[in-house]
């Protein structure tokens, strides 16, 4: 026998042995990731996918007098005013949420992260808005900002500046700014450890080099420390933006969208729509939107801030 042949007679009973190898390996995979599939497909795909086949009926959500209507309730949300502020509500609050939480955290973390052992104590009391209750931080800021025995308007009228003492959450021109900054002060602290865990992994070898250089602790922040956190200050825009989209428990609890829809969120008005005036096919339409919109944005969101990524 040539040694070819004693290739040929070695390679033919392996490839029975390579698929069976195949096939179990695939089974493990299966196996591993079928509960992850079921939880996923019954608490993500078939609610969005009954979300958008209720988007099609006239519904009041009792009984079973559903009618079809098609795409009336898309055509209906095309046209609402009020769906479109909330949308623009919501465009603001991530646009200030990026422009006041992440400077503020990056300038915590930087700080904190500079004080070493000596900051636990600061980190402590920094995170501790995070672990409150949202409900609870609404109940508490919403009594801070009452116009008649709130701390704010007490402590203006106790410096003589009666002038700037407001119905903060009852006016149109102050509920919405109202809440943004509760939402920033809430959620700063998540930024600022997500920023402490960027800097905690920055080599501090390559900063003592630098000093030892005559580089200046700006200089190491600007060329060295912020390049290095450019994909965790991506990860913090990206979750800022996403989060300010989806926002509805404090906002609801402060102001419930009022006055005259002045803070009105995607959220809140779903949540109006489908609780108060009964409207489950319109509401579905509005939380089917919600999705596209999040879903757009957070695709484009993560396109632009890739295409700042650079090198470090």
């Amino acid at each position: 026998m040539t040694g070819q042949e004693t290739l040929v007679n070695i390679a033919i009973p392996l490839e029975p042995q390579r698929a069976q190898r195949l096939q179990s390996r695939w089974l493990v995979i299966a196996v591993l990731l079928a509960p992850s599939v079921v939880l996923l497909s019954v608490f993500l795909i078939y609610p969005l996918l009954s979300s958008f086949q209720l988007s099609t009926l006239d519904w009041n959500g009792l009984g079973s007098n559903a009618r079809f209507v098609a795409l009336d309730n898309w055509v209906h949300l095309a046209h609402d005013d009020v769906f479109w502020k909330a949308l623009g509500n919501n465009l603001l609050l991530g646009i200030f949420s990026i422009l006041i939480q992440l400077p503020i955290a990056l300038a915590l973390a930087v700080l904190l992260d500079k004080a070493g052992r000596g900051s636990r104590t600061l980190k402590i009391l920094y995170f501790l808005p995070l672990l409150m209750s949202s409900v609870a931080i609404g109940v508490l800021f919403k009594n801070v900002y009452d116009p008649n025995f709130g701390p704010l308007n007490v402590a203006l009228h106790a410096f003589g500046l009666d002038g700037l003492a407001k119905d903060w959450l009852g006016d149109t021109h102050y509920a919405l700014a109202s809440t943004i900054a509760v939402i920033c002060w809430q959620n700063i602290p998540f930024y600022m450890i997500l920023f402490l865990a960027g800097l905690s992994s920055f080599p501090a070898e390559i900063g003592e080099a630098a000093c030892l250089d005559g580089a200046s602790e700006w200089t190491i922040f600007w060329r060295m420390k912020l390049p290095h956190l450019q994909g965790t200050v991506r990860t913090g825009a990206l979750l800022a933006i996403i989060g300010s989209l989806r926002y509805f428990d404090l906002i609801y609890v402060m102001t419930g969208g009022g006055p005259e829809s002045s803070s009105e969120v995607m959220a809140t008005y779903m949540y109006r729509t489908v609780f108060s005036s009964f409207q489950l096919g319109y509401g579905s339409a509005i939380g089917s939107a919600m999705f596209i919109i999040v879903a757009v944005v957070a695709a484009a969101a993560m396109r632009v801030t890739n295409r700042f990524a650079t090198e470090v």
